[in-house]
């Protein structure tokens, strides 16, 4: 976050996250997204653990991580942060409406948690890019960070390596299960980027892929920080694999943005 920051002004992000539109996304991503996902869970039989697993995955918002994503793909990082940021500040309210749905008993949230990682990895970096944008020439900033622009996709790849040790465990218990949960994981996170595509294709290709990847990238790590004792055990499971999906998609956004122009540009005209 800091590393993509450097390279936004916070003047415009903040412009920019006073957009309704902004909104609607953050609404369609963890309002829309999760009624459509609990909705298929429960018509497809899932369990009850599976399907508030897979509730509070569509609860979730997007990865801190999206914005260097959609850099690394040629995408507009100025308004996947604005987006990720919105998505992040609209999940506890959902998420603790979901939980409240699948518990019997009373839920509450660790908002000092959740309020520490808003600091730690969105206020923080953005105080601090705003007083860099203040105090380091724009010539030098603009140079130092496109140095740091090449290595930060290499940080985001080797994130999930921490969240895959429950997953990988299953492996161990019953093969059949750990495919299970990596199909789950894939068919999620395949759903969250086809729909995002497809509800946002109409205001350009760029704007269709970047609602695909910022809806398909979900901290789940953060939801399992502020609601870990109430989110079952599949919710765990499920955290790391959707963790493959997620890290494959710089390569699948930009081989299908390539493809897509491609298309666009040999497309015939209208008469």
């Amino acid at each position: 976050m800091l590393f993509t920051l450097l390279g936004i002004q916070q003047r415009l992000l903040i412009k920019l996250l006073a957009q309704r539109s902004i909104w609607l996304y953050a609404g369609f991503h963890s309002i829309f997204l999760l009624l459509i996902s609990s909705s298929v869970a429960t018509l497809a039989g899932a369990s009850t653990s599976l399907t508030l697993a897979i509730s509070a995955v569509a609860a979730t918002g997007s990865l801190f991580a999206t914005p260097a994503i959609a850099r690394s793909v040629g995408l507009e990082p100025l308004k996947a942060m604005a987006m990720t940021i919105a998505s992040t500040l609209l999940m506890p309210i959902v998420l603790y409406a979901t939980l409240m749905l699948f518990q019997n008993d009373s839920v509450s949230l660790d908002i000092h948690s959740y309020v520490q990682r808003l600091v730690i990895f969105i206020f923080g970096p953005m105080i601090f890019s705003a007083v860099c944008y203040h105090v380091i020439p724009h010539n030098l900033l603009h140079r130092v960070h496109g140095k740091l622009s090449q290595v930060t996709i290499l940080l985001v790849l080797a994130f999930p390596f921490g969240l895959i040790g429950p997953f990988r465990e299953v492996f161990n218990q019953s093969f059949s299960t750990g495919i299970f949960f990596l199909t789950i994981g894939l068919a999620i996170c395949a759903f969250y980027f086809i729909v995002g595509y497809v509800v946002y294709y109409r205001h350009g290709i760029d704007e269709g892929l970047l609602a695909a990847i910022t809806s398909a990238n979900r901290n789940v790590l953060l939801t399992f920080t502020v609601a870990g004792s109430y989110l079952g055990p599949d919710f765990i499971v499920l955290m790391g694999a959707i963790q493959l999906p997620t890290y494959c998609l710089p390569m699948l956004v930009k081989w299908i943005n390539r493809y897509l122009s491609q298309v666009a540009i040999h497309k015939p005209a209208k008469n």
